[in-house]
């Protein structure tokens, strides 16, 4: 099965003195209504939000000839529906997160007043992935609205349908001072990523992310950064077997494992690898029947992806690893469709377990003692996501406070995305700041102090010339 979309005309590229001249156009447009009002925000929410769903089969279907194929269903719920609620979360507690806080006083400082006030950046930068274009294209533009600013989005070049049509949408949606999408290769977005914006996100790989921050740094730009990394689930003593399986078989498969907080491998029980395989082929065969012809299953977005999956797989083969397929398809790299792999006896030093491996390979790396679980996780770069599978309190809190991770699910995997109210974000080498609601508003957002000082205050008692009164107060502030 594969989408077959006509291919496109080549477009011309953007140059650095257009991406500089939009910029520009941009920013001179904020300054003239730096603090749109919540009013004004909404209707630009609300655009947005009609957008995506009058356009959402479009979308789906320019998606799925990107990638090959792409199940409509699975596009409507992991892109559209999720973004259409961070939009629902954003327009209900928005309001709320634009008025100022007001903060405690010191008491030496006593009758001044202390708030915070949310102010605009600017103009913001963003960077987004092949593999969700839609999603993580709207859900950095939706912080970025609420908070008040402009935007200019850089999408991918692997998935081209989709990036032209998104860039059409938006400048039917926003007028090009206020929302632009800019499309291109790699060197246009090594040039976008050069530019004094007020805030740049980028979601992409931990080796791309780095060449990022490099370039902002020489504006001394902000950034977030969402990378990837090597994300364990971990399937406790206590734990509920076959849902971890079926939780993990469902994280791992869909978008074909080209998802940045998909499980990159498991830590289980010792003993417990073929039980888990047998469980596992039994959930994919239930979830995807009749593989090869299956409508439901994402083929890999390009041949280059393709062939980089299977030399892992051959060179963990080589090395010692078994491979143990969850469907007995064969993989097709006509149609590149991979079929997906448990995997046995990898070795630590192999690529399969150095890299992030953003496919339908699942390594399985058994422990003794949870001791052992925990000291692999905390002996790698900190992964975006973690899962924990168990029954137990007390090894859900000692997991939660001897690991660090970008985000975690327990019972369950890639959920914690789907919650507007929590953050979504890296650490270490999985990345650096947050986004989605409240959070998303504030990265997007000075959060200014403010002090308003009283008429009556005691400035003068503690200004020179220094004499026994100032002693005096000076000898009673630091005693109390």
């Amino acid at each position: 099965m594969k989408n077959d979309l006509p291919e496109l005309a080549p477009q011309a590229l953007p140059s650095v003195d257009a991406l500089t001249a939009l910029l520009r156009d941009q920013r001179a447009a904020y300054l003239r209504a730096p603090y749109p009002a919540w009013e004004t925000r909404v209707q630009h929410l609300r655009a947005l939000r009609t957008m995506l769903i009058d356009h959402a089969d479009a979308l789906a279907e320019a998606i799925s000839a990107d990638f090959g194929h792409r199940a409509k269903q699975e596009v409507l719920l992991s892109e559209i529906w999720m973004a259409k609620e961070e939009i629902d979360d954003a327009l209900k507690h928005g309001k709320r997160w634009m008025k100022p806080m007001r903060k405690p006083m010191n008491k030496w400082l006593r009758p001044a007043r202390a708030k915070v006030i949310p102010q605009p950046l600017g103009v913001v930068g963003i960077v987004v992935p092949w593999n969700y274009p839609v999603l993580l294209a709207a859900g950095p533009l939706i912080c970025a609205l609420a908070a008040g600013n402009r935007a200019i989005i850089k999408m991918s070049e692997l998935t081209p349908r989709t990036s032209a049509l998104f860039e059409q949408l938006i400048a039917k949606t926003f007028t090009r001072d206020h929302v632009a999408v800019v499309n291109g290769d790699a060197e246009v977005g090594a040039a976008f990523s050069g530019l004094p914006f007020d805030h740049l996100l980028f979601t992409g790989s931990t080796h791309v992310g780095r060449h990022v921050m490099r370039a902002a740094a020489d504006n001394l730009t902000p950034v977030t950064l969402e990378l990837g990394g090597k994300s364990p689930a971990i399937v406790g003593p206590n734990a509920r077997f076959d849902a971890a399986v079926d939780a993990i078989v469902a994280g791992k498969t869909l978008n074909a494992g080209q998802t940045c907080i998909a499980p990159d491998y498991v830590l289980l029980p010792r003993g417990m690898e073929a039980a888990f395989i047998e469980r596992a082929r039994a959930r994919f065969a239930k979830m995807y029947p009749d593989l090869s012809a299956n409508g439901d299953y994402t083929t890999i977005v390009s041949p280059r992806h393709y062939a980089r999956l299977q030399q892992l797989a051959s060179d963990a083969q080589a090395a010692g690893a078994q491979l143990h397929p969850l469907s007995d398809a064969q993989s097709d790299p006509t149609s590149r469709r991979f079929v997906p792999c448990a995997v046995t006896h990898v070795p630590a030093a192999s690529q399969l377990m150095q890299e992030e491996i953003f496919g339908p390979l699942l390594p399985l790396v058994p422990y003794e003692r949870l001791d052992e679980a925990i000291a692999y996780v905390n002996a790698r770069p900190r992964p975006l996501a973690l899962y924990l599978f168990d029954e137990d309190g007390g090894t859900i809190d000692r997991v939660m406070r001897e690991t660090i991770s970008g985000g975690v699910s327990i019972n369950e995997t890639l959920m914690h995305i789907a919650c507007g109210s929590l953050p979504f974000g890296g650490v270490g080498a999985s990345g650096m700041g947050a986004y989605h609601g409240y959070d998303g508003f504030v990265t997007f957002s000075k959060m200014k102090p403010v002090l308003t000082q009283a008429r009556l205050n005691a400035r003068n008692l503690l200004a020179p010339p220094y004499g026994k009164r100032f002693a005096a107060l000076i000898k009673l502030m630091l005693k109390f």
